[in-house]
């Protein structure tokens, strides 16, 4: 499992052509996510979700909701990556299938 980390403070742009990028040089068969740090983490959502990877969010990377206010938990942050992977014509992953793409026992 790889994990592309965009946006960060004197790393890697957090824009498309840095993620197609970088998804490029992955071996071939490589199972990946990608997420952004603060006011990317759900550009970067939906662009790692387009580009075939997975995606995750948290308060470790973003504390926001929207612009301007501060997320309840990680509860909310879920809630919106799950609808706009719902509106992309995506569905988050069920815990089996998350121990499946991980390799984990069940």
């Amino acid at each position: 499992m790889m994990q592309i980390v965009l946006g960060v403070r004197y790393g890697a742009m957090a824009n498309p052509e840095t993620l197609a990028y970088f998804v490029s040089q992955l071996p071939s068969g490589t199972t990946w996510a990608a997420f952004g740090i603060g006011r990317h983490e759900f550009p970067v959502l939906a662009q790692a979700f387009l580009l075939g990877g997975h995606v995750r969010v948290g308060m470790e990377d973003n504390i926001h909701i929207r612009h301007g206010e501060l997320c309840r938990d990680n509860a909310q942050l879920v809630e919106r990556a799950v609808s706009l992977l719902d509106h992309l014509g995506g569905a988050p992953a069920s815990p089996a299938e998350a121990r499946g793409i991980l390799g984990l026992a069940a």
